[in-house]
Formats: C-alpha cells, structure tokens, sequence
C-alpha cells in the first residue's frame, strides 16, 4: 500500500515531470522544462509513492475566482498522472481526497479541473461548470460599417493596461480567475500573441484581443470588452485582416450575442464542455456566498455528498444583517421542506452553469415546488466562463 507525500521541487523534478511528459504525451526542451519549473513554484504537489518511487501525482494550484462579483479561493487541480504500471489501484483516488482536504483547510470552498473524462470525475463529486462556445466567422460576414467611435491600436508589452481591462470585465462572470503578474506572464502571454486594445473616443481603454493570423486564419485567444462600443471596435479591427485571412476563430461565452449583431447569422457556432468544478466545504461556501437580495425566507437543502461525506446533511440558511447563517446537521434524511441534491448538482447550480428549475425538471434535484422557486429567486443569474487554462 502507498503513501502520499508533499514533493519538493528542488529534489523531486525530474521524476514530477518525467510522469509529466509520459501521460500527456509531449516533450520539454530545456527551456520549456525551465518554464515548466518556474510555473510549478505556485504549486502544492502531492505524488503517491511505492517503495519510494513516484507512482501517481497530483498539482493543487491556489487561485482565486469570481462568484457573483465576489472573490473566492479556490483549489485548481491540474497534472494529475500515474504510471501505467501503478494504474487502477486507487492512487487517484486516494490523491483527490488528499487535495479535497487540504483544500478545506486552507479555506479554498471550491475547486475547479480541466477532465481528462467527466464521467471519471463526475465519481469524485466534481461536475460540468464551463463550456466555450468557438465561432468560426467568414471574414466577408464582418465587413461594413459598425458605427464605433475612438480607435484600435496594437501594443507591445503592457500587461498593467490589459490587467485593467481584464478584471472590470471577469467580474461579470462566474468562475473567472483574478490574475496576478506571474499568471499573466506564465500562462495567458506565454504564447507570442497580437495585443490590440480598444479605446473610446475619450481615450480609456475599453477592450482588447490576443491574437494571431496563420494559414489565412485569425485565431482570437481572448476577447475581452467593457462597452459595446468597444467591441464593435474590435469586430472592425478583426475585419480589417479580410486581406490576409479568410475567417476568423473565437473562443467566446456561452451565452455570446454575436448573432444578433451581425446581418448573416448562418456561420459555424460550437459548444463545447470544458471545465468541471466542485465545491468543497458546502457549509463554507453558502457562508460567503452573495445571494440575490439576500435570503427573504428560510431554504432547508439537503445534501448528499460520497465522496466527502462530511458535507452530508441538512443545511438551513436564514438571512441576518451581515450575510447568510448556515446552520449544517448531520442527518441521514431531510426536512419536510428540504430541497434534495448530490454536490454535483448543488455546484452546478449555485455557480450559475444551469438553474434550480432547469436541474427540477431533469431530476437532478427535488424538493416542494414552492422551495425549488424559492432558490430561483435567490440565485443571480450570471453565466459561468473560464478563459484561462491549468
């Protein structure tokens, strides 16, 4: 039987990411190990060990998110690998309850992972929360006229001022990171992306694209704007390549508008599932959660949760002066009022991906009618995206 241990990176690397480039499937050059090592720095990683060898592992990554315009810690799991000779014999398993507890203790209520499989996570308590819907836009569908005032220029090296323009703009979202300067240099620029910025006529910086043009392409990283004038801007911008490029491709919201803004709405529109998330501390999480016009009236839920069974109960929330009182009791049945739910979808719902009505009706939750639009009422709606990836 294995144990689990905290790696060090000074002593642990080469073996951290020889199981690296074996289950993902790629090789590091020098350089790329080097860069490889300076991102890991911010990481808690945990190897399952046999007989003193590295077996599996896993990367916990301390980030922050926004929650309906709120921050919240949250634990990114990432890299997690075992050697084929190790596999099917519960070191993953053993390594996620690992990283749920250490998440706990250190206040991190909710976690998010990019799936190898979601039906293998979906076991462990982890559900879909994100998908990215990809537009691939004739460049001719783009051209005319799109009435912006002010200007788009490309930048070199000003991550302050995309920092800016970023932040108003995720936390209009759930689920969004807040980055700092080491996120923006590790992971968003790391690739030699086009910075265009839009600014308004009165000279404010408003929105901007990370982008670039291959093979009569433009593949648009991210998209970010605060005005609609801004992104009428940026949609001239991107047509103004016709002479270079023949379409372009964009990573955008689910629920993006775009088709209502253009004359020719018949181009290619995909969805596509992409992050899973979970919350981890169930009591924590209502604590700080912002529920819309605070909670009016009482909500009972009840919660089943396998895989950390600690958070199995009855949860009554009542609004006070200062938030949200959670009183959480061990039980193994519900209240005559309680909404029934497994963590999966308690997470999918209050991170905004799909509503309490829409999860009733596919009988992912249940409970009185009048307590399932009671959690209607409460829950902003917001939707979820996720623009980085770990």
């Amino acid at each position: 039987m294995g144990d689990i241990k905290r790696l060090n990176l000074k002593e642990n690397a080469d073996e951290i990411f020889a199981l690296s480039q074996f289950a993902f499937q790629y090789d590091l050059s020098e350089e790329a190990l080097k860069q490889k090592k300076e991102e890991a720095e911010r990481h808690i990683i945990w190897g399952w060990m046999e007989d003193n060898q590295l077996a599996a592992k896993l990367h916990l990554i301390p980030l922050t998110c926004y929650i309906n315009g709120k921050t919240f810690d949250m634990g990114g799991v990432s890299s997690v690998a075992t050697w084929p000779e190790f596999r099917r014999q519960g070191a993953v398993k053993q390594l996620l309850q690992h990283a749920l507890q250490s998440m706990k203790k250190q206040g991190q209520t909710i976690s998010f992972l990019h799936p190898f499989s979601f039906a293998f996570y979906r076991k462990y308590g982890w559900e879909h929360a994100f998908s990215e819907k990809v537009y691939t836009i004739p460049l001719e569908r783009l051209k005319g006229d799109w009435k912006a005032e002010g200007s788009v220029y490309r930048i070199q090296d000003d991550t302050a001022l995309l920092h800016d323009v970023y932040t108003e703009y995720a936390g209009n979202f759930n689920g969004t990171l807040t980055r700092d300067e080491k996120w923006w240099e590790q992971r968003v620029l790391k690739e030699k992306w086009h910075k265009a910025v839009a600014f308004s006529s009165e000279g404010k910086a408003e929105g901007y694209l990370l982008y670039k043009v291959k093979q009569e392409k433009v593949f648009v990283h991210e998209f970010v704007y605060n005005s609609l004038n801004a992104r009428k801007l940026l949609m001239q911008f991107i047509a103004n390549h016709d002479s270079m490029a023949e379409t372009v491709e964009m990573v955008v919201p689910e629920n993006d508008n775009l088709p209502l803004l253009v004359e020719e709405p018949r181009f290619e529109q995909k969805i596509n599932p992409y992050f899973m998330a979970r919350i981890v501390d169930v009591k924590g999480f209502l604590e700080d959660y912002p529920f819309k016009n605070g909670l009016t009236e009482p909500v009972t839920l009840y919660v089943e949760d396998s895989f950390l069974p600690e958070n199995n109960g009855v949860y009554q929330l009542t609004h006070t002066g200062f938030g949200s009182n959670v009183v959480h009791t061990r039980s193994n049945a519900g209240l005559k009022n309680s909404v029934y739910c497994r963590i999966q979808p308690l997470t999918a719902m209050l991170i905004g991906y799909k509503r309490p009505v829409e999860l009733y009706h596919a009988g992912l939750i249940d409970g009185p009618p009048e307590e399932i639009k009671q959690l209607e009422n409460i829950i902003p709606v917001r939707q979820t995206f996720f623009p980085d990836f770990y």
